[in-house]
């Protein structure tokens, strides 16, 4: 995937602690560090939305729908 440049403006702490990962060798170079900070971010924040969304099913009638489609098929799955 291409790489594109932005700017981005951090203050004197945050800066400083991220030279400090970069000089520790946590990371070879800024850049790498917050690109994987942002997407873990963004995964983070894709993972929160779905559970919102989830979080608006109706577990009820979620329940209802599943059960529907396999009564039929409960009688005749063997016994185990």
């Amino acid at each position: 995937m291409a790489r594109l440049k932005i700017a981005i403006t951090l203050d004197e702490i945050s800066l400083s602690a991220l030279d400090r990962l970069v000089s520790e060798r946590r990371f070879p170079n800024r850049s790498q560090a917050i690109q994987q900070a942002v997407d873990e971010k963004l995964a983070r924040l894709s993972q929160s939305r779905l559970a919102r969304e989830c979080a608006k099913l109706d577990t009820d009638a979620e329940r209802a729908h599943a059960d529907e489609g396999m009564s039929g098929e409960l009688a005749s799955w063997p016994e185990y």
